[in-house]
């Protein structure tokens, strides 16, 4: 492995571990660092592969951190005929229910894949321009959302409340996520918000959600890469494992502090600085030309 190109991943990873879980879009963070500064030496598709597998690594914490609403399985003590202490275990059916909104809101997500095939076919100089595009518009989206939603009282507060009709409405937001520079967790904390959702309940269905859709998305890409390129090298896994690794680390940090936001605050700070980071990215792209 290269020294250089470690470092890199390393950076990779904390930028996914700290961007996955804030609506500020980590699919275009990653392809922004990555053309300005690419990982040297690997496979021709390594690059896009790498941004959808160290997600991965940011599911992984959601797991862990959240392992007991999402697993649908527990022990509880009961007696036997005979009156004997004895332990089973049973299905949690609130579990089970949230698990089926999340299929719900999956549905809708197959269209992302011919939405995702679009965008594949842009030069760099169009995937850029509209990951800014997108960064400024989705940013002012948030803010005006967020100013609208002060005014109203939240109709779902948790997500035993919350309906599969609105299940499914949220995963329609989702699709929007194939365009570079939108955000997963961002649309779908907005179209959340819009359904009359609180903070905290969007951003946790945002995060169960985001289990099967990026594991699905990995798979995906997996196979195209193989089918595009044969194989992929020991060094290449060797990156893929570093950088699942660190971004593990940092989402198990961002998500607890994501968490403990939304209690006290709302979303324009991320609109803000969506906002901000899109202006930028236009004039790294317009200044040059003009010189």
């Amino acid at each position: 492995m290269e020294i250089l190109n470690v470092l890199k991943i390393i950076f990779f990873g904390i930028i996914e571990g700290i961007t996955e879980w804030l609506p500020v879009s980590s699919t275009g963070h990653l392809i922004l660092f990555e053309k300005f500064c690419p990982i040297k030496n690997v496979s021709a598709g390594f690059a896009e592969l790498f941004e959808y597998l160290i997600q991965l690594g940011a599911i992984f914490a959601v797991v862990v951190l959240f392992w007991k609403k999402l697993f649908p399985l527990e022990k509880t003590d009961c007696s036997d005929e005979q009156g004997a202490e004895k332990t089973k275990i049973v299905w949690k059916k609130d579990v089970l229910t949230m698990w089926l909104k999340v299929i719900v809101a999956c549905v809708p997500a197959v269209f992302a894949i011919a939405v995702d095939q679009v965008f594949e076919k842009l030069s760099p100089l169009s995937e850029t321009a509209i990951i800014a595009g997108a960064l400024i518009v989705y940013g002012i989206v948030f803010i005006l959302v967020e100013k609208w939603n002060a005014k109203r009282n939240p109709k779902v507060t948790e997500i035993a409340a919350l309906s599969y009709k609105y299940a499914f409405f949220i995963g329609c937001f989702q699709v929007l996520a194939a365009i570079p520079g939108t955000s997963r967790s961002g649309i779908t904390i907005i179209g959340a918000l819009l359904l009359g959702v609180d903070r905290k309940t969007s951003a946790e269905f945002t995060f169960f959600l985001a289990i099967p859709t990026m594991v699905g998305t990995s798979d995906y890409k997996i196979l195209k890469f193989l089918m595009d390129e044969g194989s992929i090298s020991g060094t290449e896994i060797g990156y893929i494992l570093i950088g699942m690794a660190v971004a593990f680390a940092v989402s198990m940090l961002a998500i607890k502090f994501l968490m403990n936001f939304v209690k006290k605050h709302d979303f324009k700070v991320f609109g803000a600085y969506r906002i901000l980071l899109g202006a930028v990215v236009i004039g790294a792209l317009i200044i040059p030309a003009l010189l």
